[in-house]
């Protein structure tokens, strides 16, 4: 077959395609978004892929999880901090095990590009005691995708993927090999021994021993994997793990005078690890993300008679992402210096969009609370987080989803007054509603301004669970009393101001829904005349004067 250019998170949405999947299971999060957005677009009108957005990465792991109790193989995506939200069922299904074959991939962002922390998954993968693959590359991305499924239902252990920022969002020539298979796991598996899912005490000892025992099983998958490569060469060897594995090659060149391992799946091929720490005086460990392979390797007393290198002795940082210029300095070649970016770029920090409702909401924010020195603003996870940023400086706190309802409510019984909160309409379902609940029956003096714009607005504006009457629905089920709606713009500004200011002086709960779509769900049209009349910069209508 003619090679593709994908990106790596499309070729492991190829892959999990090929491997026969009937459903992929997600929540957007950048950078994993454009896995579930593949498989939809490749396979919409087929019927054959049952993939919708999920609530949260907890429901669409329980969801992938159903879908393999059914006998049928599934994929669930999500970013790493995702994982935190499906730690749940993630960590409890190594002891149920799966049925249908199920892949869970996330995707690490080092460096923090679009996320509050830069987390590596692999150790969950661990504590989890289950099989991990780290690609390399774009062509391992799809292979591995297609042997993760046969492993799993090898094993009967559900498999994690850890990707990366650079693997997910760079494009290479792919392969695809595997397109034949996918008509093999069309029927379901038959329904397992319920006994086996079902974790009272009793079951989960048992299956908890089971998952022991299959260790062994694992270890030696690892140490014959393919995709696992030692070259001996010099005294001074090189242990390169996922995407870090191409900086290496690219410093070394095609004839390295150091040995080399090349490490793709966990747990660690431990034979292989011996064979090169025996051959080698100096090791020196190359990882995208936290030291796990180094701190493996010279676990609490270090290597008696060899040096060990990487990111906890140096002479590699411990934040941030690894460049090709990094590992080349590091493995001691001369200092490679990026390109420097042209002299006439200007910096450009992120900001809220023009025309964005958030940001009409936000300066009548400010405005309302004015007379309170004392305002504690909390925020959530999406676009309007750059409330943070001049001009506005109207967030105060930004942690996890779903973390400004309950923080806010906390505050609150510390006495803090007033307390506002922000959170966008997607992040309400996804984790907002819990907290709320509480702070409704304990008729929380506190003040919750959802924001909806009809999408979920930061990761490429896919579809939300709740908008419009069906949040206002929601909100009256979940026993909203005080509520008002209003509309962010700024001919609305004064009335806006008011109604905020009411609100907060309101003693006990109040929500108030800022109704506005997202700027960037407007229809593209065609220039007309009328175009050409001068319009407002902020809301985008014409007005008689420029």
């Amino acid at each position: 077959m003619k090679p593709e250019l994908l990106l790596g998170d499309e070729a492991i949405a190829l892959g999990a395609i090929h491997a026969g999947i009937a459903g992929a299971f997600s929540y957007p999060g950048t950078p994993s978004t454009e896995i579930f957005e593949t498989i939809v677009a490749r396979t919409q009108g087929t019927g054959r892929v049952w993939a919708r957005w999920s609530a949260n990465e907890k429901v669409a792991y329980e969801e992938a999880l159903g879908m393999s109790y059914a006998g049928k193989r599934a994929i669930v995506t999500m970013k790493h901090v995702g994982l935190n939200v499906a730690a749940d069922p993630f960590m409890n299904s190594a002891i149920t095990g799966v049925n249908g074959g199920m892949l869970c991939v996330v995707a690490d962002d080092p460096g923090m590009h679009s996320s509050q922390n830069e987390q590596d998954s692999r150790y969950y993968g661990e504590f989890a005691k289950i099989p991990v693959f780290e690609p390399a590359n774009q062509q391992e991305a799809y292979d591995m995708t297609v042997e993760a499924f046969d492993l799993s239902e090898k094993l009967k252990l559900p498999v994690l993927m850890r990707i990366v920022t650079r693997l997910a969002h760079s494009r290479a020539n792919v392969h695809a090999t595997r397109e034949s298979e996918a008509a093999k796991h069309e029927t379901a598996l038959p329904l397992p021994d319920p006994n086996d899912w079902t974790l009272v005490p009793s079951n989960a000892r048992r299956r908890f021993r089971r998952l022991l025992d299959m260790q062994g099983e694992i270890q030696d998958y690892s140490q014959h994997c393919p995709h696992n490569v030692l070259s001996l060469a010099g005294r001074r060897g090189i242990i390169a793990a996922g995407i870090a594995y191409n900086y290496v090659r690219e410093a070394l060149g095609d004839t390295p005078e150091d040995s080399l391992l090349k490490i793709s799946t966990y747990p660690l091929p431990l034979g292989l690890v011996r064979d090169l720490v025996a051959h080698c005086d100096e090791i020196m460990v190359i990882e995208d993300g936290y030291p796990f392979i180094e701190q493996r390797l010279t676990g609490l007393l270090g290597l008696p008679g060899k040096k060990v290198l990487g990111k906890l002795v140096g002479p590699l940082k411990q934040d941030g992402e690894l460049t090709p210029e990094i590992v080349a300095t590091a493995i001691g070649l001369p200092d490679r210096q990026a390109i420097p970016p042209a002299e006439n770029l200007v910096n450009r920090p992120p900001q809220l969009c023009r025309g964005c409702p958030h940001a009409d909401t936000f300066k009548a924010l400010i405005d309302a609370t004015a007379g309170h020195p004392s305002t504690s603003l909390f925020s959530d996870i999406g676009c309007y987080t750059l409330g943070a940023l001049a001009p506005y400086k109207a967030v105060h706190s930004c942690v996890d989803m779903g973390a400004s309802i309950s923080m806010a409510h906390g505050a609150s019984r510390a006495g803090a007054f007033p307390v506002l909160c922000t959170i966008g309409d997607s992040t309400f379902t996804h984790s907002g509603m819990t907290p709320l609940i509480g702070a409704v029956r304990a008729d929380a003096n506190m003040t919750v301004i959802i924001l909806d714009n009809a999408t979920v607005a930061m990761t490429g504006a896919q579809e939300t669970m709740a908008s419009g009457e069906q949040l206002i629905a929601l909100l009256r089920g979940l026993g909203v009393k005080e509520m008002h709606v209003f509309e962010p713009l700024p001919r609305n500004h004064q009335a806006n101001v008011e109604l905020l200011a009411k609100a907060v002086n309101h003693r006990g709960l109040s929500v108030l829904v800022a109704r506005r779509p997202c700027i960037q769900l407007k229809p593209a049209k065609k220039a007309t005349v009328a175009d050409a009349t001068p319009k407002c910069a902020e809301c985008g209508e014409q007005v008689a004067d420029a």
